[in-house]
């Protein structure tokens, strides 16, 4: 009556096994660590890890322990102290060509992770880190898709051979003006087969025929739409080149994106890079401008007046050979000839082809590379924190195109290494859709981190120590069997978020606080039931098969509707909700299987195996 067959004992055993094997990386902690990776991907070759290792025992950093493969080098050391010391001088020797990163490795055995046991990622709030919400700028973005169509336009009325004096950007419009009105005519055909989301007026400015085009409400909620999603997929590269675990970052209403870096110690860093908003665009110069007459404010139509970093003023086309979009790789180095910083630059195949196509027919000319940067400005005015973006264009470089080039090349003209280093990583992220404002930060240090694990696993500890007195006072040795079951489920839990390499935050170790509480529910409703047939004149082998079996159906009620409701949780919540509802959902399930399987097994061990058993201790 209470034996389980041989497969459910094996059953238990080996889950039971596993649960402690998952659950046991938990406990070694993290190593402050350096990271060292190709920039671009590629691999990391043995003559950068010995310079490396020169490098540290020059210094005289001694590292814990190291991991080198293909993909990169990562060492880890006894103290953050060390840790910074050697970032710092790794950095400056090896930043130019490869990606330096400031890191926290599980310190978890060899012979664990080989099993792929890893510990859970610690949330913002229990590692420390940082939290950015940023606010992208829709109207940038409405106007940089009419310059894309002012240029777009300019090229396909050039293809087609119609003659036109100008196509700017006017008050969000685009506006095309014509010499005679059968040259409008053909072209506002030909916009209208060709660019269906364009809805075209006309018009006459002083008897000359002038075309508007206006952006349908359709595509320009397309744009801002598109804006959002490509910046979020530009800040996940940028996170991964940061080499951050388990960031999040995701859209929080129409134009607004939420950034979580747990376990970020350079701050100050991946600020500037997620904020930054920098690219590069290839123009040529306008040599048959007078500068003169520009800076007194007369520009030739179709140019830009642009100043160099020394404050020279330059003449530009506005039509872009090529931008930062068009980037497919970056690498910072140094100039042999100079000495100076660059970024060699490699291009996809359009923007190879447009490279080419413009090199090989202005050979002779000049070609400027114009730097753009937007940052955030803050300023505390009347004790409010004041936030503006300013916007930086300059030219860094104007050279003579001396021979036809198009997939690689090298820009020159940065101010520092540090520069080029971050202007390499931005274009290989990919541009930003739109510039983004940092309109809410908080830093959580790893002290306040600590703190909150340490409040979370009091709670947890002490949760626990006196439910396990209650229930051992209470219902002696069923109480014992029950507390044993209640840790096991524990242990389960944990190795579960530890497989599905879930991140554990407050909300979660609250949900790990709630399922013990809820679990130990079970086993009152079983011992319970043992007591009531116990009561009734039922034998106690007979009294604890009939609390088993007929405490399951309600146990089972109750846990369908608790895990009912935490699956809506987890269906119309977000963010921190979401984290709560999946633990406490897992949780329901370890607690059943360990109240059911487990307390059963070990009171079928001591009770089962007996001949003739005469009291239960309950």
């Amino acid at each position: 009556m209470n034996q389980y067959p041989l497969w459910k004992k094996l059953l238990v055993l080996v889950v039971v096994t596993i649960g402690f094997l998952y659950a046991m990386p938990n406990l070694y902690g993290d190593d402050p660590a350096v990271q060292i990776s190709p920039s671009g991907g590629g691999e990391l070759s043995l003559a950068v890890r010995d310079d490396v290792h020169a490098l540290l025992q020059r210094d005289k950093l001694t590292p814990k322990a190291e991991e080198f493969t293909p993909s990169g080098l990562l060492i880890r050391f006894d103290s953050t102290d060390t840790q910074l010391r050697a970032y710092e001088a790794v950095q400056n020797a090896l930043g130019g060509s490869h990606t330096v990163a400031l890191n926290l490795a599980p310190a978890t055995p060899d012979w664990m992770a080989a099993l792929g046991a890893e510990p859970m990622y610690l949330g913002l709030d229990l590692r420390g880190g940082v939290h950015f919400l940023l606010d992208v700028d829709m109207k940038a973005a409405v106007e940089q898709g009419l310059e894309r169509y002012v240029s777009d336009l300019r090229t396909l009325l050039r293809d087609e051979k119609i003659r036109y004096l100008t196509v700017t950007n006017e008050r969000g419009r685009v506006q095309i003006r014509f010499r005679d009105a059968e040259a409008a005519e053909k072209a506002d055909d030909l916009i209208r087969r060709t660019y269906r989301e364009l809805s075209l007026t006309s018009s006459a400015q002083d008897g000359t025929p002038v075309l508007y085009a206006t952006i349908t409400e359709a595509k320009l909620r397309e744009i801002q739409q598109f804006a959002v999603q490509q910046n979020i997929t530009t800040l996940r590269n940028r996170v991964d080149e940061l080499g951050v675990a388990e960031p999040v970052i995701q859209r929080a209403g129409e134009s607004r994106i939420v950034v979580q870096l747990p376990g970020v110690q350079d701050t100050a860093r991946a600020k500037d890079i997620l904020g930054a908003t920098a690219t590069l665009e290839y123009r040529l110069v306008d040599e048959q401008a007078d500068v003169s007459a520009a800076l007194a404010g007369r520009v030739p139509p179709g140019s830009r007046l642009y100043r160099s970093r020394d404050g020279e003023p330059v003449v530009l086309k506005r039509d872009i050979i090529i931008t930062g979009d068009q980037v497919v790789d970056a690498a910072s180095g140094f100039d042999p000839q100079t000495g100076g910083p660059l970024v060699s630059v490699t291009l996809d195949g359009q923007g190879a082809r447009r490279m080419s196509d413009v090199t090989r027919e202005n050979i002779g000319r000049r070609m400027a590379v114009v730097f753009i940067e937007t940052k955030t400005e803050v300023r505390t005015v009347g004790g409010v924190q004041q936030r503006t973006a300013r916007k930086t264009e300059e030219v860094i470089s104007v050279a003579v195109i001396r021979d036809h080039f198009s997939k690689r090349f090298q820009t020159t003209g940065l101010d520092s290494p540090q520069e080029a280093r971050d202007l390499a990583l931005l274009l290989r992220a990919g541009a930003l859709a739109a510039p983004m404002q940092i309109v809410e930060e908080r830093t959580v240090g790893p002290s306040l981190g600590q703190e909150n694990i340490s409040r979370g696993i009091n709670a947890n500890v002490y949760g626990f120590t006196a439910v396990a007195l209650f229930m051992i006072v209470y219902y002696r040795l069923f109480g014992a069997f029950s507390v044993t079951a209640l840790a096991i489920n524990g242990i389960l839990l944990i190795a579960v978020l530890s497989i599905l390499q879930a991140t554990m935050t407050l909300p979660g170790m609250a949900a790990v606080a709630l399922t013990i509480g809820m679990a130990i529910d079970a086993n009152v409703l079983i011992n319970e039931r043992i007591r009531e047939e116990l009561r009734s004149g039922m034998s106690p082998r007979a009294a604890i098969d009939a609390g088993y079996k007929r405490a399951f159906g309600t146990i089972l009620d109750s846990n369908i509707t608790t895990f009912i409701a935490g699956f809506a949780l987890f269906w119309l919540g977000s963010g921190p909700v979401r984290g709560f509802a999946v633990v406490l959902c897992l949780g329901i399930m370890t607690s059943v299987f360990s109240a059911i399987m487990v307390s059963r097994l070990l009171a079928n061990f001591f009770y089962g195996r007996k001949a003739r058993v005469t009291h239960v201790s309950i």
